[in-house]
């Protein structure tokens, strides 16, 4: 019989296979087919791109030409744009705004075939250092209410250019899927004066079940009530509301961690796409005491269908207890 569990942030149910658990080896992912051409992303290639907003480069170097390691250049197709006031208004029943926003593309190397794993820690340090950057900047524009950042990997996972980049978003609104777990951790908060992912960080390490690696600063894990065979999410052991304040000297232990579980989670599935997400508090951090940011990271191995759509619910076919075994396993 399969299991039921409850999210104790969203509230959202979950329905997992304990009886019959897929493997690493039964799921069947989608070879990564990209479009052929010239890659904007590449050395070189820097005019191809809009004038850039922020990199790390050698010295003497100049904006928008080599000599870079990490880059930042607004997206040329913004889903938001940033000229203009923001224009809230109601149309009958309806709200809308123009869409106001900031959409910035982070380039994470100069190298078109390498990924996270792939690159050196001190590398991957400064693309969380980049990140922390540009979200301390963003938060400074009084039109902006939240800053999302997630990565794309693969065309399945929704990237459309194979060379390794991060995306940043700033929005005029808090998202829906947030201010559910706003709401969810302040509600525990509130009721028990203790943070919500903090006490599962205690309960993970209490159990030791889904744990995948720890460090001093980060707990990897996979997640309870997991929606995806294989999710895990990285947690910062210090209380923190905001990813971009995170103490310079835990970015080292980010870099690491995170450089390490996708390398366990390309090595078992042979590089399948996956998204990741950085959750953290709206820009005003109001009434969020009880949040606490975190990474969720999320292979593609199974697709969302009618029941999840109808339903809200998410089917795991690998339970996460077995997911973190399987993981820990791999090197």
């Amino acid at each position: 019989m399969s299991e039921l569990r409850r999210d104790p942030i969203s509230g959202r149910w979950v329905i997992v296979d304990i009886d019959h658990p897929n493997k690493p080896e039964d799921f069947e992912h989608e070879p990564h087919a990209w479009k052929a051409g010239i890659c904007p992303f590449c050395y070189g290639n820097e005019s191809l791109t809009p004038p850039e907003i922020s990199a790390i480069r050698d010295p003497c170097t100049l904006p928008n030409t080599p000599g870079w390691q990490v880059r930042v250049v607004p997206n040329k197709f913004p889903a938001l744009q940033i000229e203009g006031e923001l224009d809230k208004r109601g149309l009958g029943i309806y709200d809308m705004s123009n869409g106001i926003g900031a959409h910035e593309v982070l380039i994470e190397t100069p190298y078109h075939h390498k990924d996270l794993p792939d690159l050196l820690p001190q590398e991957v340090e400064s693309i969380i250092w980049m990140i922390c950057k540009r979200a301390l900047d963003l938060i400074n524009d009084k039109r902006f209410k939240y800053i999302l950042v997630f990565k794309n990997y693969g065309p399945s996972a929704g990237a459309s250019l194979e060379h390794s980049h991060t995306q940043i978003i700033a929005l005029p609104m808090v998202p829906k899927n947030v201010m559910e777990e706003i709401k969810g951790a302040q509600n525990y908060f509130e009721y028990r004066e203790r943070c919500i992912f903090c006490d599962i960080i205690r309960q993970e390490l209490q159990e030791q079940e889904r744990i995948v690696l720890e460090n001093k600063h980060f707990l990897a894990f996979c997640p309870y009530v997991s929606r995806f065979p294989f999710e895990v999410w990285i947690v910062p052991k210090k209380h923190n509301i905001y990813f971009c304040h995170m103490p310079q000297e835990e970015i080292p232990s980010l870099a690491s961690i995170l450089k390490d579980i996708l390398t366990k989670i390309r090595n078992i599935f042979k590089s399948p796409a996956y998204n990741f997400l950085i959750h953290t508090s709206p820009v005003d951090g109001d009434g969020t005491e009880g949040y606490h940011w975190h990474i969720e990271l999320m292979p593609k191995l199974t697709r969302v269908a009618g029941f999840e759509w109808g339903t809200g619910f998410y089917i795991v076919s690998t339970p996460p207890e077995l997911a973190a075994q399987y993981l820990r396993q791999q090197k």
